[in-house]
Protein backbone atom coordinates (compact mmCIF):
# COMPACT_ATOMS: atom_id res chain seq x y z
CA UNK A 1 0.00 0.00 0.00
CA UNK A 2 0.88 3.59 -0.90
CA UNK A 3 1.27 6.29 1.35
CA UNK A 4 -1.22 9.19 1.19
CA UNK A 5 0.34 11.90 -1.06
CA UNK A 6 0.93 15.04 1.31
CA UNK A 7 -1.62 18.02 0.58
CA UNK A 8 0.54 20.48 -1.85
CA UNK A 9 0.39 23.79 -0.41
CA UNK A 10 -0.35 26.13 -3.15
CA UNK A 11 0.98 29.55 -3.90
CA UNK A 12 -1.16 32.11 -4.04
CA UNK A 13 -0.96 35.76 -4.52
CA UNK A 14 -0.94 36.56 -1.16
CA UNK A 15 2.60 34.22 -0.62
CA UNK A 16 3.77 36.88 -3.48
CA UNK A 17 2.18 40.07 -1.44
CA UNK A 18 4.03 39.07 1.64
CA UNK A 19 7.21 38.00 -0.59
CA UNK A 20 7.34 41.46 -1.83
CA UNK A 21 6.05 43.49 1.23
CA UNK A 22 9.43 41.60 2.58
CA UNK A 23 11.69 42.61 0.49
CA UNK A 24 11.04 46.29 0.36
CA UNK A 25 10.88 46.46 3.71
CA UNK A 26 14.35 44.85 4.11
CA UNK A 27 15.61 47.38 0.73
CA UNK A 28 13.82 50.93 2.66
CA UNK A 29 15.23 49.85 6.45
CA UNK A 30 18.80 49.52 4.46
CA UNK A 31 18.41 52.64 2.92
CA UNK A 32 17.32 54.36 5.88
CA UNK A 33 20.14 52.59 7.87
CA UNK A 34 22.87 54.50 5.39
CA UNK A 35 20.60 57.85 5.13
CA UNK A 36 21.42 57.99 9.05
CA UNK A 37 25.10 56.62 8.95
CA UNK A 38 25.87 59.42 6.31
CA UNK A 39 24.05 62.39 7.96
CA UNK A 40 25.53 61.64 11.03
CA UNK A 41 29.13 61.39 9.60
CA UNK A 42 29.48 63.90 7.57
CA UNK A 43 30.18 67.48 9.73
CA UNK A 44 30.75 70.05 7.29
CA UNK A 45 30.89 71.68 4.09
CA UNK A 46 33.62 70.97 1.17
CA UNK A 47 32.93 74.47 -0.30
CA UNK A 48 30.77 77.04 0.69
CA UNK A 49 29.42 78.20 -2.87
CA UNK A 50 30.50 75.48 -5.83
CA UNK A 51 29.38 77.70 -8.63
CA UNK A 52 32.24 80.05 -7.27
CA UNK A 53 34.45 76.72 -6.72
CA UNK A 54 33.97 75.87 -10.15
CA UNK A 55 35.63 79.38 -11.28
CA UNK A 56 38.67 79.15 -10.00
CA UNK A 57 38.91 75.56 -11.21
CA UNK A 58 41.40 76.38 -14.00
CA UNK A 59 43.59 78.69 -11.42
CA UNK A 60 43.95 76.21 -8.75
CA UNK A 61 45.01 73.81 -11.91
CA UNK A 62 47.94 76.65 -12.81
CA UNK A 63 48.86 77.23 -9.39
CA UNK A 64 49.16 72.96 -9.05
CA UNK A 65 51.72 72.92 -11.95
CA UNK A 66 53.77 75.65 -11.05
CA UNK A 67 54.08 74.02 -7.31
CA UNK A 68 54.90 70.77 -9.41
CA UNK A 69 57.86 72.43 -11.49
CA UNK A 70 59.29 73.38 -8.11
CA UNK A 71 59.71 69.54 -7.32
CA UNK A 72 59.83 70.20 -3.62
CA UNK A 73 59.70 66.40 -1.72
CA UNK A 74 58.19 66.82 1.57
CA UNK A 75 58.17 63.81 4.64
CA UNK A 76 55.40 64.60 7.30
CA UNK A 77 55.36 62.36 10.98
CA UNK A 78 54.49 62.54 14.42
CA UNK A 79 56.60 62.06 17.03
CA UNK A 80 55.97 60.08 20.27
CA UNK A 81 54.16 63.60 22.07
CA UNK A 82 52.14 63.72 18.25
CA UNK A 83 54.07 66.62 17.06
CA UNK A 84 53.80 66.93 13.60
CA UNK A 85 57.36 67.18 11.53
CA UNK A 86 58.29 68.02 8.34
CA UNK A 87 61.03 67.26 6.38
CA UNK A 88 61.10 68.98 2.96
CA UNK A 89 63.88 69.18 0.04
CA UNK A 90 63.90 70.72 -2.93
CA UNK A 91 64.66 69.11 -6.53
CA UNK A 92 67.99 67.72 -6.04
CA UNK A 93 67.61 66.58 -2.77
CA UNK A 94 69.29 69.55 -0.96
CA UNK A 95 67.19 71.02 2.53
CA UNK A 96 65.02 73.64 1.57
CA UNK A 97 66.01 76.10 4.98
CA UNK A 98 64.79 79.23 5.83
CA UNK A 99 61.06 78.44 5.37
CA UNK A 100 57.75 79.66 6.99
CA UNK A 101 55.66 76.70 6.83
CA UNK A 102 52.31 77.26 8.74
CA UNK A 103 49.18 74.63 8.37
CA UNK A 104 45.82 74.04 9.85
CA UNK A 105 44.93 70.86 11.16
CA UNK A 106 41.43 69.55 10.29
CA UNK A 107 39.53 65.65 11.55
CA UNK A 108 38.44 64.89 7.72
CA UNK A 109 34.70 64.66 9.63
CA UNK A 110 34.89 68.01 10.75
CA UNK A 111 33.99 66.60 14.70
CA UNK A 112 36.14 69.01 16.30
CA UNK A 113 37.57 72.19 16.19
CA UNK A 114 40.51 73.22 13.27
CA UNK A 115 43.99 73.39 14.60
CA UNK A 116 46.03 76.34 13.96
CA UNK A 117 49.99 75.51 13.74
CA UNK A 118 53.22 76.99 13.22
CA UNK A 119 56.14 75.18 12.79
CA UNK A 120 59.96 76.24 13.58
CA UNK A 121 62.77 75.13 11.83
CA UNK A 122 64.66 72.33 14.13
CA UNK A 123 67.69 71.54 11.49
CA UNK A 124 68.13 72.44 7.59
CA UNK A 125 65.08 71.76 6.13
CA UNK A 126 63.25 69.85 9.14
CA UNK A 127 60.44 71.38 10.54
CA UNK A 128 58.52 70.99 13.96
CA UNK A 129 55.18 71.95 15.11
CA UNK A 130 54.61 74.38 17.95
CA UNK A 131 51.83 72.30 19.42
CA UNK A 132 50.55 68.61 19.14
CA UNK A 133 47.58 67.21 17.83
CA UNK A 134 44.94 64.98 19.31
CA UNK A 135 44.53 61.13 19.05
CA UNK A 136 42.59 59.65 15.93
CA UNK A 137 43.36 60.74 12.20
CA UNK A 138 43.50 64.41 10.78
CA UNK A 139 44.50 66.46 7.53
CA UNK A 140 47.08 68.67 7.40
CA UNK A 141 47.17 71.61 5.40
CA UNK A 142 50.32 73.03 5.18
CA UNK A 143 51.64 76.50 3.69
CA UNK A 144 54.88 76.79 2.65
CA UNK A 145 56.82 80.02 2.01
CA UNK A 146 60.59 80.69 0.79
CA UNK A 147 61.81 83.70 -1.33
CA UNK A 148 58.76 84.38 -3.29
CA UNK A 149 58.15 80.55 -3.70
CA UNK A 150 55.10 79.49 -2.04
CA UNK A 151 53.71 75.66 -1.69
CA UNK A 152 50.69 74.10 -0.47
CA UNK A 153 50.67 70.86 0.81
CA UNK A 154 47.38 68.55 2.12
CA UNK A 155 48.76 65.38 3.80
CA UNK A 156 47.32 62.97 6.56
CA UNK A 157 48.72 61.68 9.55
CA UNK A 158 47.32 58.71 11.98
Amino acid sequence: MTPAPSPIRRFTGWHMTAILAAFFAVVIAVNMLMATVAVRSFGGTVVENSYVASQKFNGWLAEARAQKRLGWRDAVTLDTARHVGLALTDARGAPVAGGKVTAVAQHPLGRTPDLSLVFRETAPGVYASDRAVPEGRWQIRFDLRLTGREEHLLREVD
